[in-house]
């Protein structure tokens, strides 16, 4: 009784040390773009994060934990050595932990996702042999690994684009900012509301139906729409402060992007002397767009657009909101997945298939995530927020609703995608939506590195944690 008793205390410490870390490296990737375009505080972040990434974890995180538990290695060849098992996740989650606090050390935004898997499959490739793991669903995995941050940055650079053309690109932005809002709010609210209704309250003994729940999201949608469409109203309407000049005009510089594709295509089919002087042609006009870009600075000069980037500060909060549930719905299971599956084997006394985990577990892990973010979050906070991009609330709005969507779609499915990948992802497709010139590539450089080296150093680290704690609790 006296052992059981001591591992249950191992195993929660370590499970809670690795949900710290989660909080300190991935929960700030998600706050890091609110933080970086000054729409909240690093206090008011905290307690957004404490909130949501509760709440994400409770009501969805059981979905990813069940895949974590049991379908990466092939637990049952442990059924006659179940000590194994417990040391070897005991092993994942320390190593897991120690390489995340290394990487929050630096400021490096690394994937806790990617550093857990690597661990198990360091542990279980030692025990179990390259046999042991299960590559299937390790191929899928690794297959949404690489779909998540394209995904993430396709749709983040979409709603960037949207909100270029629709709002900032206009004559009057604040007007056109007052007719985008509401349809924008009932988006935005309708596929929060989705996700958290549709399955997601088994754990308050709500069940409802795919239809009834798009009739609620509806709904909620709706109601979001109506509280915009109020609140915009009572915005006032400044005229223009820009005397219609074609010349400053960003209508202008987007017509001669077009005109530069049209020539594009048309150069694509003409042979001769009629391919030179296209080429010619456009060379003329790409040398124009750059002195039209240097001019049309057209946001930037506009006391407009200052008052937009205060109206999207708000809908960056909301959004944030929408990020950290994501993020508590997936990444949770990271930490606590392993801890169910030990805890099991340790009641039971024998190997025990993957079970519904528990509500206190997911609880306990969501504590653990906020803990982290509150107290070493800031130094990834300062690499998401300011270091690969300048981050407006235009532009880290659209950063968060496209990672936020690509996370819960993929919780709901089971994945266990890289929350880290969809949010540098997206603030890549926002970076890109603004000129490659804007994106320091330095900073992705040494991102893109410290996402190569997690796997093995995870997996080094997993092992040694195994045949240290084997070692010491033998």
């Amino acid at each position: 009784m006296a052992t059981e008793t001591l591992l249950t205390v191992i195993v929660l410490l370590v499970g809670f040390y690795m949900a710290w870390n989660i909080g300190a490296n991935d929960v700030s990737n998600a706050m890091g773009t609110s933080v970086g375009s000054k729409a909240l505080t690093l206090r008011q972040a905290v307690i957004i994060a404490a909130i949501l990434e509760f709440c994400g974890a409770y009501f969805i995180g059981g979905n990813v934990s069940e895949t974590m538990q049991g379908e990466l290695i092939d637990i049952s060849q442990f059924a006659g050595d179940p000590k194994t098992l417990i040391y070897g996740m005991c092993g994942a989650l320390l190593g897991t932990g120690i390489w995340l606090q290394l990487a929050s050390y630096f400021g490096l935004p690394v994937s806790t996702t990617h550093a857990i898997v690597g661990s198990i499959l360091g542990f279980g490739g030692l025990t179990l042999g390259l046999s042991g793991i299960e590559w299937g669903m390790i191929g899928s995995i690794a297959m949404s690994w690489v779909l998540s941050p394209v995904m993430s940055g396709f749709i983040s650079f979409f709603i960037f684009r949207v909100l270029q053309r629709r709002v900032l690109y206009t004559l009057n932005p604040v007007l056109a900012t007052k007719r985008l809002l509401p349809p924008l709010l009932f988006i935005v609210f309708f596929v929060f509301s989705l996700s958290l209704v549709f399955n997601g309250l088994g754990r308050l003994n709500i069940v409802f139906t795919f239809p009834q729940a798009l009739l609620v999201s509806i709904l909620c949608g709706a109601i979001a729409c109506g509280i915009g469409f109020i609140v915009t109203k009572r915005l006032p309407t400044p005229k223009t402060s820009q005397t219609p000049n074609a010349r400053f005009l960003p209508q202008t510089l987007i017509s001669l992007e077009k005109a530069i594709k049209h020539l594009r295509r048309v150069r694509t089919g003409s042979l001769d002397s009629t391919h030179d002087k296209i080429t010619g042609l456009l060379e003329e006009m790409h040398t124009l767009k750059r002195e039209m870009r240097k001019k049309t600075q057209f946001p930037k000069r506009t006391s407009e657009y200052d008052v937009i980037e205060k109206i999207f500060a708000y809908m960056q909060i909301i959004s944030a909101c929408f990020v950290a549930f994501a993020h508590g719905a997936n990444d949770v299971a990271n930490a606590i997945a392993p801890v169910a599956s030990v805890l099991q084997t340790i009641k039971s006394g024998a190997l025990t298939a993957a079970t519904t985990v528990p509500s206190w577990l997911l609880a306990f892990g969501g504590v653990g995530i906020v803990v982290g973010l509150a107290t070493w979050g800031w130094r990834v906070i300062e690499t998401i927020g300011r270091k690969i991009t300048e981050l407006t609330p235009t532009r880290g709005f659209s950063a968060e609703f496209g990672a936020s969507i690509t996370i819960l779609l993929a919780s709901k499915m089971g994945f266990p995608i890289s929350t880290t990948h969809c949010l540098v992802g997206s603030v890549l497709g926002v970076g890109i939506a603004g000129g490659i010139r804007a994106i320091n590539l330095r900073t992705l450089r040494e991102i893109a590195m410290s996402w190569v080296i997690t796997l093995p150093a995870s997996a080094l680290m997993s092992i040694l944690c195994f045949y240290a704690l084997r070692a010491i609790l033998g």
